[in-house]
């Protein structure tokens, strides 16, 4: 009789997060992670007790590894830390195509995602202090740059088009120098 194969939950979410990269969040269940692994279902459910268990260690994953690549580019100084920010969302959309997807274009409600709202804090208190603008303003402006941007990220996600990167630097320069007329910080 051959040995039995012994995953851990890492290597399992691993190879799930591999598993949604290649064919989208859809093709994420038990048979697949297990094929991908080389081993029956059996150690799937053993380190995790529902498929929506499973999901959500692959969404945490994700967001780990979007977190590190923001935090890179921002290191890279590049932009401006906000513009920069914005830039990585876009990169995350072009190259993390289906990771993309379960993070930011998934049906969301009923959800508590604390790391995004402290996302959104942050970039909101860049505005702040990059325009002046007091917080209800700097909300409401973020929310317009937020919006422009996911949108740009959304077209490469679905390949709808693929922008060259100084293109989509310069509408993100033109995008936020026109909310600053609009607001009045310019």
């Amino acid at each position: 009789m051959p040995p039995k194969v012994k995953v851990n939950k890492e290597d399992i979410v691993t190879v799930a997060l591999d598993v949604v990269r290649r064919e989208g969040a859809s093709a994420l269940n038990a048979r697949t992670v297990a094929a991908a692994l080389g081993c029956s279902t059996q150690p799937v459910f053993s380190n995790f007790a529902t498929m929506e268990e499973l999901r959500f260690a692959v969404a945490e994953k994700a967001t780990l590894l979007y977190d590190a690549r923001t935090a890179a580019e921002v290191a890279k100084a590049t932009y401006p830390p906000y513009k920069a920010s914005g830039m990585a969302y876009i990169r995350f959309a072009k190259e993390e195509r289906e990771l993309f997807k379960l993070l930011f274009m998934c049906d969301r409600t009923g959800e508590s995602i604390p790391e995004e709202a402290g996302s959104f804090d942050r970039m909101t208190a860049l505005v702040h202090g990059n325009t002046g603008l007091q917080e209800e303003a700097a909300t409401l402006f973020h929310l317009e740059m937020w919006a422009y941007v996911h949108g740009i990220a959304t077209m490469y996600a679905t390949k709808f088009l693929d922008l060259d990167e100084e293109l989509v630097s310069r509408m993100l320069t033109d995008a936020y120098q026109g909310l600053r007329k609009q607001y009045g910080t310019e």
